[in-house]
């Protein structure tokens, strides 16, 4: 065999071996890359679940102490306010331990909220509520939505609306279709102090840090002032939601 027909298949049996060598060694580091990502992924759902069982356990105090203050300082409509308290607070203790509840549930814990709420202002105050529901929509009864995601924007509107103007009101608009739930609350308000002060609470902290972590891209939240009105509108696309998680 000539000399160089050797040298040929010796250089090309290293080259196999190189390859085969730098191959396995892709493999091996593509495997622990991937089990170091499922890992880090891991870590990271772990800490986010973490973080939003915190966040929660400062939401639910919170709220029971606005609630709780509301009925106290109108007794005279206590018994009224009863059936809405109740519902609300069976709310509270057990679907918002759930990771998820229905937009069906949490719009009717959204309206039980704003009755108890009607107890703090005048008859006479101009309160609108609307709603625009497609109870024929897909994901109207699928556990999909964070629970108790409405009490910030409903809250704040009572919190800080000018209640002596004759011209104050309060306007929310629910609505769930196109497989998107939306809140818009409205309110006049009484000062730039108090708005600002809306800004510190530990709801609007925990809104935006809960939406963050649940919904990621798939919600749009804004808060903008024209003239003397305060407007908040929260939009979450549940179907995009739900499509990043089937394929996470």
């Amino acid at each position: 065999m000539p000399a160089l027909t050797i040298i040929l298949l010796t250089f090309l049996a290293v080259a196999i071996t190189v390859i085969i060598s730098l191959s396995v060694k892709l493999k091996q580091s593509q495997k622990v890359k991937e089990e170091l990502q499922d890992r880090f992924l891991d870590m990271e759902n772990k800490l986010n679940t973490l973080q939003l069982q915190t966040l929660e356990g400062r939401l639910n105090p919170h709220l029971f102490k606005n609630i709780l203050n509301s009925i106290q300082s109108h007794a005279y409509q206590t018994y009224f306010a009863m059936d809405k308290l109740s519902n609300v607070l069976d709310y509270i203790l057990y679907e918002s331990q759930n990771r998820f509840v229905s937009p069906r549930e949490e719009i009717d814990f959204a309206l039980n909220l704003i009755e108890i709420n009607k107890i703090k202002i005048s008859p006479l105050f101009s309160m609108s509520i609307k709603k625009k529901i497609d109870e024929q929509d897909q994901l109207y009864d699928q556990k999909i939505l964070a629970p108790l995601i409405s009490i910030d924007l409903i809250e704040n509107a009572f919190k800080h609306a000018d209640l002596q103007s004759p011209d104050a009101f309060i306007s929310v608009v629910i609505e769930f279709r196109d497989n998107n739930f939306m809140l818009t609350v409205s309110n006049k308000i009484s000062g730039k102090s108090t708005f600002l002060k809306e800004h510190s609470g530990i709801g609007s902290t925990t809104l935006e840090q809960r939406l963050r972590i649940i919904y990621k891209s798939c919600f749009r939240l804004e808060r903008y002032i024209e003239e003397d009105v305060y407007v908040a509108q929260l939009k979450i696309n549940l179907l995009e939601h739900k499509n990043q998680m089937l394929t996470a």
